[in-house]
């Protein structure tokens, strides 16, 4: 009995949330930077739950939430590219099609690159770089879009508009929080 009894304590001592149903909260000093930080930009929900999702942002300066945001961009760019390639493997047999699946695909992986391209900027602190970087990744999916209006049989895939407004709204949030930086 008594062995119990002091097994218990040492848990209840470990592991207070499980003996006395009290949840952590988590708060940190940051959660106030990225608060603010997210208040610079455009779309204020979409930085605030890209940034209170990813483990880092805790720890980040305001230059590291750029960088953070940049990367979910980059990740975007990539999941997107990728959706294209796999549209190409015989989802249709219109050439016109899959010439500009191809062409898309491309514009994606090139926006990725842009991104990757204004991560090391920011890592500079060469924000003029890192803007113009991050505008031209911004540019890539209307080069998609236009590819579609060049054959005027083809209808643009809600799915591709569907991500190419995130890629978009992702490269407003970080041409924001640059602009937060103030350089």
């Amino acid at each position: 009995m008594g062995s119990t009894i002091f097994f218990l304590f040492l848990l209840s001592l470990a592991f207070p949330h499980y003996i006395f149903h009290q949840p952590y909260t988590f708060v940190t000093a940051d959660d106030n930077l990225i608060q603010k930080t997210c208040e610079s930009t455009e779309y204020y929900d979409l930085c605030l739950s890209c940034l209170k999702s990813n483990p880092n942002s805790p720890n980040a300066d305001t230059k590291g939430l750029a960088v953070i945001m940049a990367g979910i961009g980059m990740a975007n760019a990539t999941a997107t590219s990728s959706y294209l390639s796999f549209q190409l493997l015989g989802t249709t047999n219109d050439t016109n099609m899959n010439k500009v699946l191809k062409e898309c695909a491309d514009k994606y992986t090139y926006a990725g690159d842009a991104l990757q391209a204004s991560v090391q900027d920011l890592v500079a602190e060469s924000y003029d770089y890192a803007y113009m970087h991050i505008t031209a990744a911004a540019d890539y999916p209307n080069a998609c879009h236009n590819a579609f209006k060049s054959y005027p049989g083809l209808a643009y895939p809600l799915e591709l508009a569907r991500r190419e407004d995130g890629l978009k709204h992702i490269c407003y949030v970080v041409l924001g929080i640059i602009d937060f930086l103030g350089w």
